[in-house]
């Protein structure tokens, strides 16, 4: 009785371990693209709409974000951002070659996948590989109620002097908990990432939500003024830690997961 009360006692231990366990961090494949055309746009929209993401969600991915810069930008209608997790790099790596055997996506995809030379549906991508933070490892679909077209989603890329540097940076957001500092403030992000491979290595990218402009810009405000922020930021070992700061304001297209 001793013996099976003590393997039942460890088992129990087994199961509390797995419950409690922190969930494995995503990687994250987010494509740029750019078109030089209006044409370009649209058939490239229509591919993802009624293609890649139906396809990615009977893959089990409904979790891919379609973005568009703001109307304001001067790349508007010129770049799409589509952001699509992924559990593993291993599932990754075998995305195209399961999307290759589905037919409904090679039918529904045709006008894209087999276009031809002289007439392409894009003019260039950009694929940044990220690794999600420690703290935060699983992307969040933000709980906005204004419509798509008012929506902000401000997208950033921290850029450090040295990988070293760039590694403090990352430190401040998880040990420092710049993420818990963003998420008590109600920035409804939607993913953090370290960029594993990118164009403008080292850095770090980081997604944040508002109902509207004018909210963003409340919301950055209470950010700068908040006490934890203040704190965090005089801290001598964070001092100096990026080089370089892009933001990129979009909105999330009506077919979009996030």
């Amino acid at each position: 009785m001793k013996i099976i009360k003590t393997a039942l006692f460890c088992i129990a231990c087994l199961i509390a371990r797995v419950v409690t366990a922190a969930p494995e961090q995503e990687f994250y494949e987010l494509r740029i693209y750019t078109f030089k055309s209006p044409d370009q746009l649209q058939r490239t929209e229509a591919y993802l709409e009624k293609a890649l993401l139906p396809a990615l969600h009977r893959l089990g991915n409904s979790r891919v974000g379609v973005f568009r810069p703001v109307e304001t930008d001067t790349a508007f209608g010129k770049k799409l951002y589509v952001l699509v997790p992924h559990k593993t790099l291993v599932a990754f790596d075998k995305q195209e070659s399961l999307l290759a055997k589905d037919k409904t996506y090679l039918e529904n995809g045709k006008d894209y996948l087999d276009a031809l030379h002289s007439n392409p549906p894009y003019k260039r991508i950009q694929i940044i590989l990220l690794k999600a933070f420690s703290g935060m490892p699983i992307a969040a679909k933000p709980d906005l109620k204004t419509p798509v077209n008012e929506r902000i989603y401000e997208l950033r890329s921290y850029e450090g002097h040295t990988e070293k540097i760039y590694r403090n940076k990352v430190d401040m957001f998880n040990g420092g908990d710049e993420v818990g500092l963003f998420k008590r403030l109600g920035f409804n992000a939607v993913f953090y990432g370290e960029v594993l491979s990118g164009s403008n290595m080292p850095n770090l990218m980081y997604m944040t939500t508002f109902e509207n402009q004018a909210s963003r810009d409340a919301h950055w405000k209470t950010f700068v003024d908040d006490a934890q922020w203040k704190a965090l930021s005089a801290m001598p070992q964070y001092k100096n830690n990026v080089s370089r700061i892009e933001i990129f304001f979009l909105r999330p297209t009506t077919y979009s997961d996030l």
